[in-house]
């Protein structure tokens, strides 16, 4: 087959690793780090990117995504079928298996996942190392969101705004570097160390297994992927199934 794959740049290793290994002709697309936060944008930066492949050849269109906060709920196939994992989010692909993923989050629902694509690539072009930590920022990052703050709210409104987000941490107790196996992830293992022993939470170092993005690769899409026919969009689902394919209306 011919697959287009749409992925998270914190997927970028494993995915070129599974699909230099893939029977299939593998062409990927690396999004953007961070666009989960905006739900809406990611959406349409990944319909976008579908309708761009349209009338090119492909067999099908992989999307290396979970439901990301309903970022791909409402992403529509045109003329080739999409295939997604049936996951909340890329935890999930990090550790191989939406069950595994459950039990981790009823066991210790305040869990800070830490992985190498995504520290490493979340570093700005200046940065001096300090790592960007899902969002937040480094010093400089938070000093231009502090300014910015100022402008729009005013001094009290924005001391106030960065007094909260500061508070981030306190919903935590537990920090995991999740190893996945693929290149030199001693750094980024150090840096969540080191960061949850700063925050006084515990930390894990856990072994992640790459089958989920391997199959998606592979064009083996069991039960654990969800396959969107054409004139079809994803859609939340309840339970375990998570995320389900519905007729477009019209």
């Amino acid at each position: 087959m011919k697959i287009k794959c749409l992925g998270c740049e914190a997927l970028a290793r494993l995915l070129f690793h599974c699909a230099a290994h893939s029977p299939h002709m593998i062409d990927i697309s690396l999004v953007k780090l961070g666009l989960h936060n905006q739900p809406a944008d990611l959406r349409a930066k990944l319909q976008r990117e579908i309708d761009d492949q349209q009338e090119k050849g492909y067999d099908a269109i992989v999307l290396a995504y979970g439901l990301c906060g309903l970022a791909t709920a409402g992403i529509v196939s045109r003329d080739t079928s999409l295939v997604m994992p049936r996951a909340h989010d890329c935890i999930t692909l990090f550790l191989g298996d939406r069950r595994k993923y459950k039990e981790q989050h009823e066991a210790c629902p305040g869990t800070y996942w830490y992985v190498q694509d995504y520290i490493e690539r979340g570093r700005s072009s200046d940065d001096k190392g300090t790592h960007i930590i899902w969002g937040l920022g480094s010093d400089g990052d938070s000093q231009e969101m502090y300014r910015r703050y100022v402008e729009k709210y005013g001094q009290n409104n924005a001391d106030y705004l960065m007094q909260v987000l500061g508070n981030w941490q306190a919903g935590y107790r537990r920090g995991v570097y999740i190893d996945m196996g693929i290149g030199d992830g001693r750094g980024v293992e150090e840096v969540a160390r080191a960061e949850a022993a700063k925050y006084g939470w515990q930390f894990e170092c856990m072994a992640g297994d790459m089958i989920l993005i391997r199959k998606l690769l592979n064009g083996d899409w069991d039960d654990n992927f969800l396959v969107v026919q054409p004139r079809q969009q994803v859609a939340m689902a309840d339970g375990d199934e998570i995320i389900q394919a519905m007729d477009v209306d019209g």
